[in-house]
């Protein structure tokens, strides 16, 4: 395990799972995409399949209707992967905290890894995030 986690290290390939967000952390994620903030120079490039992820990226509430698709994805993805909650709304639900869709922290559905706070999180807050998780695999 020490030598694969070596090699994600120097790669993280990272697959995005929207489980009903509001699409200000979206708007944020794309924005490090940006030659402003350039998220692949840290090596992390975002991927289509979950397949081929070692990052599982979420955002939004995980809503009733949309948990039994986190968990399949979460199911299909190559092991080890890293859960990263983006936003408030994964932790504790936020704005939509006591909606009737709401079926509580994404936690509850997935196992989780990193929680990166915020709503939206800034681009500089989700490069740290990013950081801390490079730096717990090296």
């Amino acid at each position: 395990m020490g030598a694969y986690n070596r090699i994600l290290g120097k790669s993280l390939w990272v697959f995005h799972v929207s489980a009903s967000p509001c699409n200000n952390c979206d708007i944020e994620i794309l924005d490090l995409l940006t030659p402003r903030y350039d998220l692949e120079r840290f090596g992390i490039k975002l991927v289509g399949s979950i397949r081929h992820a070692d990052v599982l990226l979420v955002t939004g509430i995980g809503s009733c209707k949309i948990s039994e698709r986190v968990q399949r994805i979460y199911e299909q993805a190559p092991k080890p992967v890293f859960v990263v909650a983006i936003g408030t709304c994964p932790a504790a639900g936020a704005t939509f905290k006591n909606a009737y869709t709401n079926c509580g922290p994404l936690e509850k559905i997935i196992p989780v890894d990193m929680y990166i706070p915020g709503c939206p999180p800034k681009p500089e807050t989700m490069i740290a995030g990013v950081a801390e998780l490079l730096g717990r695999l090296k």
